[in-house]
């Protein structure tokens, strides 16, 4: 009997979740009709992805319209039915299915939506059209997406990095608390003593503590072309984390056919963001001559740049300049986007052309670019993740 009742809710539980995934319409085969909570959420995903009967001959999106308090009311509806992450995503639905982004133009729709990063590019890119009154509100809402990524990306950057910076200070006569046992071990295996089971370290090594003074020098070029949007806002808080630290001198330079260079406003990462100005072409050549020119010691010094490679200026220039860089001591990293989504649409052909000089272009997670500028930084190869 039990067994019996059990199987039954368990149908019954897999049909709920049929009407709630095929909708209306679709789901009429089912026989199952929702209420109370489950209604409600059937309604609000109707809203964004159901579809109204024909008119004018034509199909329409059912929907949120263009009306301010509808949109509010469901954005409310949907963040007390489904978890933050699912909300993000029906948000970001909603902007690109409804075009419902010049509603975010508005401080009462800001103050009601779930902010995240993609929500940030969005009101980047609306920047300029955005009404003063709006203006300080979407400050507010960049800022608590840009602290909640501080706080989860630069106590794991910042421990990263120094101990990339102290592992290249290596000296051959290290006070005890600088040694490397484990290279110090590697390196005098020969010298083991099996009768006595004990290791004669004939040769100690050691690395130095970071000197305070500047010693490597980092500069992020960020492709601010609107496919770029989630990489300039990790390009810019990790621009800011970078620049917190003594020992690296950061430069941040964002680029459409425009170059702009926001190293002065490191400090506050929201300045960085409210400076660029996402959309329009690109000239990464013209963007890579500004970096270079502003390079004081090769050998010490990690260009990073971020970039879906499609090049609006000289292509073979931009190549060549690449080619000069490394040729001078620079290390130089492309990433085809900094972001949890992956590679996006890139130009294959100058990815190839990259891979070729020895500067492989990859997509690159928040998670993993501390790992790759470590390895930058100490010149060994990087951390390229698997394609597949």
């Amino acid at each position: 009997m039990t067994a019996g009742v059990t199987e039954s809710g368990a149908a019954q539980e897999r049909l709920r979740r049929w009407r709630l995934v095929l909708g209306r319409d679709e789901a009429d085969g089912t026989g199952h009709t929702l209420t109370g909570q489950d209604a409600a959420m059937d309604g609000a995903l109707t809203a964004l992805y159901g579809k109204r009967a024909p008119r004018a001959g034509r199909d329409r999106s059912a929907g949120l319209g263009a009306s301010a308090p509808a949109v509010a009311r469901w954005l409310g509806d949907i963040r007390s039915y489904f978890p933050s992450s699912v909300v993000q995503v029906m948000q970001r639905d909603a902007i690109d299915r409804l075009g419902l982004a010049t509603l975010l133009l508005e401080p009462e729709m800001l103050e009601a939506v779930e902010a995240d990063v993609h929500l940030v590019g969005t009101l980047l890119s609306l920047n300029k059209a955005m009404p003063d009154t709006t203006k300080e509100t979407a400050r507010v809402v960049v800022r608590r997406v840009v602290e909640d990524l501080e706080r989860r990306l630069a106590t794991r950057t910042r421990a990263t990095l120094t101990g990339a910076l102290d592992r290249g200070a290596r000296v051959r006569r290290p006070r005890h608390q600088d040694i490397d046992w484990n290279r110090t071990i590697a390196a005098n295996l020969k010298h083991y003593l099996p009768e006595q089971r004990t290791l004669v370290p004939e040769r100690l090594v050691g690395h130095g503590r970071a000197s305070r003074s500047v010693r490597k020098e980092v500069v992020l070029c960020v492709d601010q072309s609107g496919s770029m949007a989630a990489s300039v806002v990790y390009a810019s808080v990790f621009g800011a984390v970078l620049a917190s630290m003594r020992s690296i001198d950061t430069r941040l330079v964002v680029f459409d056919t425009a170059v702009v260079d926001l190293t002065d406003r490191l400090a506050d990462p929201v300045d960085v963001l409210f400076g660029t100005q996402l959309g329009g072409g690109t000239d990464i050549n013209r963007a890579l001559a500004h970096c270079q020119s502003r390079i004081t010691r090769p050998t010490e010094t990690v260009v990073v740049l971020i970039s879906d490679l499609y090049e609006g200026g000289a292509k073979n220039g931009m190549l060549k300049r690449v080619a000069a860089m490394q040729a001078a001591g620079v290390r130089f990293v492309t990433l085809l986007a900094l972001s949890d989504e992956g590679a996006p649409a890139y130009d294959r052909e100058h990815a190839a052309a990259l891979e070729a000089l020895g500067a492989p272009a990859f997509a690159c997670t928040p998670d993993l670019f501390p790992e790759v500028m470590a390895a930058a930084i100490e010149r060994r190869p990087l951390p390229i993740p698997d394609a597949g």
